[in-house]
C-alpha cells in the first residue's frame, strides 16, 4: 500500500525552505493528490480504520490538503469535520511562524470533544502543531494524529512528547535542518522557490 500511495506523489530534490522555517532537500507537490478522490479512497478507508480505534468524535485538518483528507475521513466514520486556517502573525519567531485557527463560528463546537488531527503529509509538522495548539486553546481534546505520509522523525517526535499516537499509511526517511545548521547553505547551494518548482 505504501508504494501505491507514493506513486501518486510528485517529488523534487533541491534546497527548500519549509513552512516551519527548516531547510530540507525534498519537496512534494501535494495539490494533484486530490484531483481524483476515488484514487485516494483505499488510503482514506485504511487511515479511518486506524483512527477509529481511538474513539474520536470529530476530525480536524489544516487547510488545504489536511482539511480535504479530514472531510473524507469524517464521511467514512460518520463524525464531525472541522478545519483550521493558516495565518502569519505580524511578529513571529523564525521557526514555526505559521499559526492556525478554527473559524469563529466553529470554535465553541469543538469544546470538550475527542478529536483526531490529520494532514496529508507530516514533515516538520508545522500545520499539525498549529492545529493542535488551536484545538487545545478551544478546549478540545486531541487524542490522535493521522497522516497519509510521514517524512522523517522531526514532526512525529513532537507528538510522541505529547503522548499522542500517530496513525499513518506510509513513511519515508527525510532530513531537515535549522537554517544555521543546513549543509546545503554551508555548501552555498541557493534556496529554490517552491512555487517555481510546483509550476515546473
Amino acid at each position: 500500500m505504501q508504494q501505491e500511495l507514493l506513486s501518486l506523489l510528485a517529488a523534487q530534490k533541491g534546497h527548500f525552505k519549509l513552512e516551519s522555517g527548516h531547510h530540507g532537500n525534498l519537496w512534494l507537490e501535494l495539490d494533484p493528490l486530490f484531483l481524483r478522490p476515488d484514487h485516494l479512497r483505499q488510503f482514506v478507508v485504511e487511515l479511518a480504520h486506524g483512527l477509529s480505534k481511538h474513539n474520536i468524535e470529530a476530525i480536524c485538518g489544516p487547510l488545504v490538503g489536511g482539511a480535504f483528507l479530514a472531510q473524507m475521513i469524517a464521511s467514512v466514520l460518520g463524525v464531525e469535520f472541522y478545519y483550521t486556517e493558516r495565518f502569519i502573525p505580524p511578529e513571529h519567531d523564525a521557526m514555526y511562524p505559521a499559526k492556525y485557527r478554527i473559524p469563529k463560528a466553529l470554535r465553541n463546537r469543538v469544546h470538550g470533544k475527542d478529536i483526531a488531527i490529520v494532514d496529508d503529509v507530516i514533515n516538520a509538522g508545522s500545520a499539525v502543531r498549529g492545529t493542535w495548539a488551536e484545538l487545545r486553546a478551544c478546549g478540545a481534546n486531541p487524542v490522535v494524529i493521522g497522516a497519509l505520509l510521514v517524512l522523517g522523525d522531526s514532526g512525529s517526535s513532537f507528538f510522541t512528547d505529547q503522548n499522542l499516537p500517530l496513525e499513518r499509511i506510509a513513511y519515508l526517511p527525510n532530513d531537515l535542518w535549522a537554517p544555521s545548521e543546513c549543509p546545503l547553505c554551508a555548501s552555498e547551494i541557493p534556496l529554490e522557490d517552491a512555487a517555481q518548482v510546483s509550476a515546473a
